[in-house]
């Protein structure tokens, strides 16, 4: 077995499902098993998975043990050779795992390999390449913008379609080889959730390996749907840094006293702001030649229009309607929807994801806004 996809989920059944259909059209051709961990979500993840997905390996936990535990629960059982963490709100392309695995095997002393992740309008997320974040670095990072050139928190010496070593990795997506992700006892148990991707990048870089930064290959993050910034994420994020400062770094009482004021702020701040609000569309197209599935969309679905070539999404560009378009996988490659989404990210032109054979369309306008769900009957 070449390749282990793990995929920790809680409570995002329709993005789950999405997920795991970009994933098995990403492992044909390659010796991979998926292997989903559940940490007792409340919806119907488990019953999908088991209906939908039968060759997937399903633990399910009886409670939420934890992003580190679930997944150190996953790499246990693992049969490959490498061990690819992997989001539940995410989607590969068809040539992800077979490009990343290439430049694994090349990579000298390799430790976690990372891409470019996107969120669902497109735009790239800066996490996907950061350095270390020492103390002097969060708190320039802290400070604005004004100082934070001083000490960058992510890696600017690298362009987003670039590549080249980094110090550390976002939970999203990393794959390493299991025997180094086992060697430094794979992610601290001790952190419930937040603060363990940077925590297995430092151990790892410590223990002599180094990790790397793939930028020819994007992947989406619906980022925020899986996390709801209230006050129990303002505990638990000011918890996890609070304990990685203390496991890593021995600095005076003042230094100290700095970084977990600048912490709680920083949290406090991502608690304050605002949702955005849902976006109205003018109207909706339909990327697909199902005509069926446009006759059951348009029941429930405010002016639809189908099209059958993405090349056509640039006649229906205005500054003043916001459009959304609907992706039929089934239609469409995983890799071209994702294309589009970067073609378009500076438009008023928002995208939906229909997994294949479903009645749902799952997609996020923003990077620190929920994820929507669009349902038909």
């Amino acid at each position: 077995m070449q390749l282990s996809i793990i995929v920790l989920n809680y409570n995002v059944r329709y993005f789950l499902e999405l997920c795991l259909q970009s994933v098995e059209q990403a492992i044909k051709g390659i010796s991979a098993e998926i292997i989903v961990v559940d940490n007792n979500s409340p919806d119907t993840s488990c019953s999908m998975v088991k209906q939908q997905f039968p060759s997937v390996k399903l633990i399910e936990n009886k409670e939420n043990i934890g992003f580190a535990k679930a997944n150190n629960q996953a790499v246990e059982i693992a049969k490959g050779e490498y061990v690819c963490i992997l989001n539940p709100d995410t989607v590969v392309t068809e040539n992800t795992f077979i490009s990343v695995l290439e430049k694994a095997t090349q990579l000298p002393n390799l430790g976690l390999l990372g891409v470019r992740l996107i969120d669902g309008k497109g735009f790239f997320l800066p996490e996907s390449k950061r350095n270390l974040p020492t103390p002097k670095v969060s708190f320039l990072k802290i400070m604005g913008a004004r100082f934070s050139h001083l000490a960058p928190y992510y890696v600017n010496t690298i362009f987003p379609n670039g590549e080249g070593e980094i110090a550390i990795l976002v939970g999203a997506f990393m794959l390493c080889k299991k025997e180094v992700y086992q060697k430094v006892g794979g992610f601290d148990e001790d952190y419930f959730m937040y603060g363990e991707d940077i925590d297995l990048s430092y151990k790892i870089e410590k223990a002599g390996f180094k990790n790397y930064y793939l930028g020819k290959e994007s992947v989406v993050h619906f980022k925020g749907e899986s996390t709801l910034k209230d006050a129990v994420y303002r505990k638990r994020f000011f918890g996890a840094m609070k304990m990685f400062y203390k496991k890593h770094f021995k600095s005076s009482g003042i230094v100290n006293l700095f970084i977990y004021t600048g912490i709680k702020f920083s949290a406090l701040l991502q608690t304050a702001k605002k949702q955005p609000e849902t976006i109205d569309f003018e109207m909706h197209i339909l990327l697909s030649k199902n005509e069926l599935l446009l006759k059951q969309i348009q029941k429930n679905v405010k002016v639809v229009e189908c099209i059958s070539k993405g090349e056509i999404l640039q006649d229906y560009l205005t500054k003043n309607k916001s459009i959304c378009c609907l992706l039929d996988m089934d239609t469409i490659s995983y890799y071209k929807a994702i294309q589009l989404l970067e073609k378009y990210k500076n438009t008023s032109l928002y995208f939906r994801f229909i997994p294949k054979n479903t009645q749902f369309a799952v997609g996020s306008d923003t990077s620190s806004g929920r994820g929507q769900i669009l349902k038909w009957k």
